[in-house]
């Protein structure tokens, strides 16, 4: 092969992969159309109740080192006695919810309605799946005698953890109100702003159970 065919073989080389889009250009695309810095997901309303919530989570947090600072033994010997394997399976389930709202946004946002719902309601199987195994989790803590006034370190558990409950309870009424709207026809690809918002409420309760299981069940 004479050199000046080398030089033409690899210009065209060049020239065909300079052509080629990037093949992550299309994830990168959808990624940030959903998360455009320069736009405020969800609306000023369920920010508004975002904040109080986290201000809430703040405050327990606090009352956990100011417990823990005054009773270090109660502090040490509780996580000892909690089920981690529970708390270790919510927090994956959590993760994986958190995981089916982003599938369920970016399936409307294709155009693909029946497979954001699909995705929304595992969304919601989840936070059930979640709320069964607390439950059962503070039946096994009965039976060993683990109660709300065993000691501070219990007080602190029961509390934080029955009011992140709740709000597991009230993030599933959020994402079912989301799903009968697409049902309905009102939510779409170009507009869905409440599936936004009660998204964003949804990945605060993760947020926040994140930094609730390491102190109550790992942190020693």
């Amino acid at each position: 092969m004479s050199t000046s065919d080398s030089h033409l073989r690899d210009s065209t080389l060049a020239l065909d992969l300079s052509s080629e889009s990037p093949p992550e250009s299309v994830p990168q695309d959808r990624l940030k159309q959903a998360f455009d810095p320069k736009v405020i997901p969800g609306n000023p309303a369920i920010w508004v109740g975002i904040f109080s919530e986290l201000t809430e989570f703040g405050i327990f947090f606090v009352i956990y080192f100011i417990a823990r600072a005054h009773y270090p033994e109660e502090f040490l010997e509780g996580p000892l006695q909690l089920h981690t394997t529970a708390g270790t399976i919510n927090t994956l389930v959590l993760i994986t919810s958190s995981f089916f709202v982003v599938k369920g946004i970016f399936s409307l946002r294709d155009g693909k309605p029946d497979a954001a719902i699909r995705w929304l309601w595992g969304t919601v199987g989840a936070g059930i799946l979640y709320l069964i195994i607390k439950y059962w989790e503070y039946e096994w803590n009965v039976d060993k005698g683990i109660e709300v006034n065993s000691n501070n370190f219990f007080a602190v558990y029961y509390y934080t953890t029955f009011n992140h409950m709740l709000h597991v309870g009230w993030g599933s009424g959020g994402i079912i109100w989301a799903i009968t709207q697409i049902k309905s026809g009102r939510y779409d690809a170009q507009n869905h702003s409440g599936l936004i918002a009660a998204a964003c409420y949804w990945h605060m309760i993760d947020l926040a159970w994140i930094m609730i299981f390491p102190l109550l069940y790992v942190l020693r």
